[in-house]
């Protein structure tokens, strides 16, 4: 049992570690892109588009040399779930244009809760005191590191609410689709990364043009700024299939507790990057952040622990029961048998 438990503790770490190095990576190759002491390619939603058609273009060529199945999935699926996943892309676009940063902050946080509230309602799961209690210690302390200034309006509210509740949605479908189709995380991805690739592709340009007033034909595209445009579409491979594996092996609600461990480290290399200020309020919500995903995992283990137990003693139980239920069946005479299922 040691030796099967420990390959997949090595794998669920590795998953992990992928998601957060890539997410991280990419957040500070972007970060020099877009910004204006960069090379300021202010155009995020074609951006998208260009992770997508890399990530489509790898799936098409390991399905094509055999490193990875096609499994059938109904197109209608594909196609509902790159609708949210994009309606995803651009709200949370729309939501820091129109927003303060602090409040786009606070929407991200929200989607902790929100998820949480979803899973509930579609999968019926619930989460004990621990888990809820080191969710709140996680949304304070990333709360306190991030949230500054909170501005907002009613578009920009409304742009929010479409984000939150999109992404959270496209979360938990991944690991939806996943187990009904029993398809893995990278077959998934290669699914839905053309359709997204084609959506983002046609749609992004007019999107960046409402959001910063400028086409990417005028962009000057310059040597370096290809390169890391190369750059950023090779570390959101790693994320994309990151992403997929991560809620393909827990849940949408661990990708987004645990998944603030890249806000964590932004922070930390913006301040040893580039020097962003990092103040004793920064560090103190970083502490506090990093202790309620401690405290997150322990509780989910702890739970994990529990329904492993359980079930043992369930089925010895149940097993005892059924003997119980054919002995008695056997003296019981035909008509109380019938009565008896009929009330059942």
């Amino acid at each position: 049992m040691e030796s099967e438990k420990k390959p997949s503790a090595v794998s669920d770490v590795g998953a992990w570690a992928m998601n957060v190095i890539s997410s991280v990576g990419i957040i500070m190759a972007n970060k020099q892109l877009m910004s204006s002491s960069g090379y300021a390619f202010s155009f995020a939603t074609t951006l998208t588009g260009f992770h997508f058609t890399v990530t489509a273009l790898v799936g098409l060529v390991s399905n094509a040399t055999g490193l990875s199945a096609s499994k059938y999935v109904p197109m209608w699926e594909l196609l509902w779930f790159s609708v949210v996943a994009n309606m995803s892309i651009a709200g949370m676009n729309f939501s820091l244009m129109l927003n303060s940063v602090g409040f786009y902050q606070i929407s991200k946080l929200s989607m902790i809760p929100v998820v949480c509230v979803m899973e509930w309602i579609i999968n019926n799961k619930h989460y004990s005191r621990k888990v809820k209690m080191s969710v709140v210690v996680v949304v304070i302390g990333v709360g306190v590191c991030t949230v500054t200034d909170v501005k907002v309006n009613a578009k920009g509210f409304l742009c929010a609410c479409v984000a939150v509740f999109c992404t959270s949605l496209q979360q938990i479908t991944i690991g939806s689709l996943q187990k009904k189709y029993s398809i893995g995380s990278f077959e998934l991805l290669s699914k839905t990364a053309p359709i997204q690739a084609l959506s983002l592709l046609g749609l992004g340009p007019f999107v960046d043009y409402y959001l910063n007033g400028k086409f990417i034909t005028n962009y000057r595209m310059s040597t370096a700024a290809i390169l890391f445009i190369l750059l950023s579409c090779t570390l959101a491979v790693f994320c994309n299939v990151s992403q997929y594996l991560c809620i393909g092996r827990f849940s949408a609600t661990s990708f987004q507790v645990l998944g603030h461990m890249k806000t964590v480290c932004v922070l930390t290399l913006g301040w040893l990057l580039f020097d962003s200020e990092m103040t004793f309020k920064n560090i103190m919500g970083m502490v506090l952040a990093v202790m309620g995903m401690v405290i997150y995992s322990w509780a989910v283990e702890a739970d994990r622990s529990n329904a492993r137990t359980l079930p043992l003693t369930k089925n010895s139980l149940t097993e005892e029961e059924i003997r119980l239920l054919k002995e008695g069946v056997e003296n019981t005479p035909v008509k109380d048998v019938e009565l008896s299922e009929s009330k059942g």
